[in-house]
């Protein structure tokens, strides 16, 4: 039974990935921490909080921890998909939890539970990677505790924040570079380019509206998202990246990968935050500033979302 840390910015996605972690049968979900992302550290704490009580998972911990980037300040939030709140107005329909965030913060929990646990965890980043970077930095002695990381985040053909660099590497390409390319933690990296292909459609969301009361109430979280996903792939319907990634978390496997050098943009240009996997059959690129990780690039489509139905369902 995998052992799962989420690392998360809720974002109407992340509320999806969560509650799929929360709800599975098949995981151990330890701990959840925070970062700023798609709205304010404040805003994602409040978030986690209230979609675990919504799951009725008094038990989890959460934990608020990096409020901004390692070094530049955040360009953006993400206000523009998920609405002022996160949760396209709907975070404070959500109920509250008694158990409040946790008097530790984010990388001081999450050591704390990697020292604890009797086997390897994996951690599950599905926001800026700030966290990740500092719990490998000033915890080196637990990498061997992490099974491995199961990453959203990065896009080998562009992106969305801008035309070069996904959301989650771009708010915090320090952080990403540091995760991705100087740490040797076993990593599954899952792309945009994978995530746009698992989107859901207005069937799929309906199904999900007339499963129950979690899927009611998800559903009535994604009226600002899904409006600009509609609009921005002319589909009814929205992109569930966060949950693909926690899918893989859930079921190993789940997703089909290769094994890629990844490189992390940083310089300040119109490339800052791309991600570049060198898909070449020989690679001529400098080790020094690549390194290989599992990069996720396939699935068997109607199973994976009918996958993440169920477990929402």
């Amino acid at each position: 039974m995998p052992r799962l840390i989420i690392d998360t910015d809720p974002g109407v996605d992340d509320a999806f990935a969560l509650c799929l972690a929360a709800r599975s049968p098949e995981v151990d979900l330890l701990a959840v921490t925070t970062v700023f992302g798609n709205v304010s550290l404040e805003s994602t704490t409040r978030n986690a909080l209230r979609l675990m009580a919504l799951c009725g998972r008094e038990d989890v911990p959460v934990a608020a921890g990096a409020a901004r980037p390692l070094v530049h300040p955040q360009a953006a939030e993400g206000k523009a998909a998920h609405g002022e709140d996160g949760l396209s107005g709907g975070a404070d329909l959500l109920p509250a939890r008694t158990r409040g965030a946790e008097p530790v913060g984010a990388v001081e929990l999450m050591a704390r539970v990697l020292r604890a646990s009797p086997t390897p965890v994996t951690i599950v980043p599905i926001g800026p990677l700030t966290n990740i970077a500092l719990l490998l930095a000033t915890h080196p002695e637990l990498a061997p505790r992490i099974e491995r990381l199961v990453i959203m985040g990065g896009g080998l053909a562009g992106g969305n924040a801008t035309s070069a660099a996904e959301f989650n590497i771009w708010s915090d390409p320090e952080a990403a570079r540091r995760v991705l390319v100087e740490e040797s933690v076993p990593t599954v990296l899952v792309p945009m380019d994978l995530t746009y292909r698992c989107r859901v459609d207005a069937d799929w969301l309906s199904r999900l509206a007339a499963s129950g009361p979690l899927g009611a109430t998800l559903t009535a979280l994604t009226g600002s998202y899904r409006a600009h996903y509609s609009e921005l792939m002319n589909f009814d319907g929205m992109v569930i990246h966060d949950a693909v990634a926690v899918a893989e978390a859930v079921c190993p496997g789940i997703l089909r990968t290769e094994r890629l050098p990844v490189r992390v943009e940083t310089a300040f240009g119109p490339a800052r935050g791309a991600t570049l996997a060198d898909r070449r059959l020989t690679q001529y690129n400098d080790t020094t500033s690549a390194r290989a990780i599992d990069v996720a690039v396939d699935a068997e489509l109607a199973s994976l979302r009918e996958f993440i139905l169920l477990g929402l369902s």
